[in-house]
């Protein structure tokens, strides 16, 4: 852990919004003040999140340099705010580096393998960074919530996965799991702004129209997923995300205290003088040039 990590890790002890795994049974029981988003000023959170991303960038050159390999998993409801969350922390980080995986729905090929299977394959090498946008567990949430697997099903993978995970760490994976929780009142806020925004209607498909009514069927769901799956190896930590911008920042911040990164030294940059035009002249080429609107 670096010593910017820890620092910021002791400032925010029992302040951050997250835990390892309890499950949280209610729908509204633990919701938070819907002011809250609104405590957080855009300059504070902007400035949080930029200092937040360098040390991500820092997390980026160890993982560089000692080979590490990190899995990150985001799982919770939908609207949650788990694309917001990953956009974050993927956008001022390579893309060589950092690699987000959202599987599409099973092939029949992929349905007749080891269920596993397909997702084993992105599993990151040395030096790489995986993020899961919803995983395997979509076999203990979605999956048996709207059918698309047997209840015997669901049950040999809760017995299974955590043996999984065991082999990925003992292979030296840093594997991590995120459950982003939101109250029933704000997932409702944010799905009927999903259907009058054209910005957000790709986010709206039927499954999550249909998902909308069964909140105590994923809560049970969940709350069997936590049972079975949350581990001394692989543990959940749940993050609350009625306000997003709170909740990516304890989100970004948590991650960077699992990681053992060293701080990147500054270094000084010179850049060099150009070379001179040597006769060059731009010649006159038919070029498109796309209109200036702006």
């Amino acid at each position: 852990m670096s010593k910017k990590a820890k620092k910021h890790q002791q400032a925010g002890a029992g302040t951050s919004g997250l835990t390892a795994a309890s499950p949280p049974t209610g729908a509204a029981s633990d919701a938070q003040d819907p002011d809250v988003e609104a405590k957080l000023g855009r300059k504070k959170y902007e400035a949080e999140l930029a200092r937040l991303q360098a040390e991500l960038v820092a997390m980026q050159e160890w993982v560089k340099a000692t080979g590490a390999k990190v899995c990150i998993v985001f799982e919770g409801r939908d609207t949650a705010g788990k694309g917001g969350t990953i956009k974050r922390i993927v956008e001022r980080v390579s893309p060589r580096v950092f690699r987000v995986v959202a599987l599409s729905a099973p092939t029949e090929r992929q349905k007749s393998q080891m269920y596993m299977q397909r997702y084993v394959e992105h599993f990151p090498a040395a030096g790489e960074v995986v993020i899961f946008d919803r995983s395997w567990y979509n076999r203990a949430g979605v999956e048996p919530v709207m059918g698309f697997c047997t209840p015997e099903q669901t049950e040999r993978f809760l017995e299974q996965v955590p043996a999984v995970e065991k082999a990925m760490v003992d292979a030296g994976i840093l594997l991590v799991k995120y459950w982003l929780e939101v109250d029933a009142d704000e997932q409702t806020r944010r799905i009927e702004s999903r259907i009058h925004d054209p910005r957000k209607v790709w986010k709206l498909s039927d499954l999550d129209l249909a998902s909308y009514s069964r909140w105590y069927d994923y809560s049970r769901a969940r709350d069997a997923m936590f049972a079975a799956t949350d581990t001394s190896w692989a543990p959940w930590y749940v993050a609350r995300t009625d306000s997003k911008k709170r909740g990516r920042l304890n989100i970004i911040s948590h991650l960077l205290t699992l990681i053992p990164y060293e701080p990147l030294e500054d270094r000084e940059v010179e850049l060099p003088k150009r070379q001179e035009a040597g006769g060059y002249h731009r010649p006159r080429l038919p070029l498109r040039y796309i209109p200036a609107l702006f």
